[in-house]
C-alpha cells in the first residue's frame, strides 16, 4: 500500500494499493487552510488509508478520496 500524490509513478512502480495525496510537501494537509481543515483532510485520507490496508483486491487499486 502507498500513499503518494503522483498516481502515475505509484502504478508504474506496482504498488498494488495506492490512496491519493495532497502534494509533494504537504501530502496529508494544506497550510492554505485552517487547522480544522486540514484536521478533515488528514483524517480522511489514513481513513481511506486504513480501509486500503484491509480490502481484499485482486488487481492494482487507486482509492478515491473526497477532496
Amino acid at each position: 500500500m502507498q500513499m503518494a500524490n503522483l498516481i502515475p509513478v505509484a502504478t508504474t512502480v506496482g504498488a498494488n494499493k495506492i490512496v491519493p495525496t495532497i502534494s509533494i510537501p504537504y501530502p496529508l494537509g494544506d497550510p492554505a487552510t485552517s487547522p480544522q481543515e486540514q484536521w478533515k483532510l488528514r483524517y480522511h485520507r489514513v481513513g481511506v488509508a486504513l480501509d486500503a490496508l484491509t480490502a481484499d483486491i485482486q488487481e492494482q487499486t487507486v482509492f478515491k478520496v473526497k477532496y
